[in-house]
């Protein structure tokens, strides 16, 4: 059975296997916050055919990645049936095999209180661990990337995960950026990550031709930010998140909120983030923007 690596231009097939208890559904929402189509506990059979929904079409998603385990009857044969169609046809699959020592194993399934697919009356859980780690063998031969979670938090998954199946030269891509612009006699965001206040900087609230205006509009824009103390602060603020955001990215953040507010969340923060967002944009992050004050302010 040849598995190779697909090509990093086309729509990635990962198939996400290993030890029961090892990591594989925070391994598989990796690839979910990835951008990934998710399927866990699919049949081995079922693969081609899902695979043949998604490629030629306009997808939205990076890739699909399948959960995949013993509990499947024939799991195996099924498995070799599904490959070699694939390989055939030029699809490649790559399999991300996660497994642990079996003391560790057997102290996580201690925890959880879950039973092993293998265990049985006959079948106790340490050797029902030992039958599944031979069973999985030729799979785990055939892995692309073989993560042992023995000493790792889920943290260290999630960015061994991230580093292996992320381009490097867009180490914030896998993270997705979320900016808000707020007024704080609303209230400041509950789920920002980083709150910058504005308040500091000129405000066109006080300019009569301005005012009906918001931030959207490039004369509010350049009175906020075109002179002083604004120039600075957008530079430095710019600066501030090119160089923090990656490494947000690179300790396996998935997601962060950035707010920035000013009185009524109309001008200041409007303009600022309308900025910071099509700065971002242009550095590959994937971001969104919300101007949650925006019609109160």
């Amino acid at each position: 059975m040849d598995v190779a690596q697909a090509p990093s231009d086309s729509f990635s097939v990962v198939v996400v296997t290993g030890l029961s208890g090892s990591g594989k559904s925070t391994a598989l929402n990796v690839f979910e916050d990835l951008g990934y189509f998710c399927v866990d506990g699919l049949p081995a059979s079922m693969l081609p055919k899902l695979v043949a929904l998604f490629l030629g079409k306009d997808s939205k998603h990076r890739g699909l990645a399948l959960g995949m385990d013993l509990r499947q009857h024939d799991f195996l044969d099924q498995w070799n049936d599904a490959v070699q169609e694939l390989s055939a046809k030029g699809i490649f699959v790559r399999v991300l095999f996660v497994e642990a020592k079996t003391e560790t194993l057997m102290r996580r399934y201690a925890t959880t209180r879950r039973p092993h697919p293998l265990e049985s009356g006959e079948l106790g859980l340490e050797q029902a661990l030992l039958k599944e780690r031979a069973m999985l063998a030729p799979l785990r031969k055939d892995a692309e990337l073989v993560l042992d979670t023995t000493e790792y938090s889920i943290h260290d998954l999630r960015r061994m995960v991230q580093e292996r199946f992320t381009a490097k030269e867009h180490v914030g891509q896998g993270m997705r950026v979320h900016i808000i612009s707020f007024g704080f006699k609303y209230g400041v965001p509950a789920e920002a990550d980083l709150v910058f206040d504005l308040r500091f900087l000129p405000n066109p609230y006080f300019v009569p031709e301005l005012r009906p205006m918001s931030g959207k509009d490039a004369p509010v824009a350049e009175y906020v930010l075109k002179d002083e103390p604004g120039l600075t602060f957008k530079l430095k603020l710019l600066d501030f998140l090119q160089y923090l955001l990656p490494l947000y990215a690179a300790e396996g953040r998935y997601r962060i909120a950035v707010a920035l507010g000013c009185t009524g969340g109309r001008h200041r923060s409007v303009a600022m983030s309308e900025l910071l967002f099509a700065t971002l944009h242009d550095g590959g992050y994937s971001v969104t923007l919300e101007h949650r004050h925006f019609n109160l302010g």
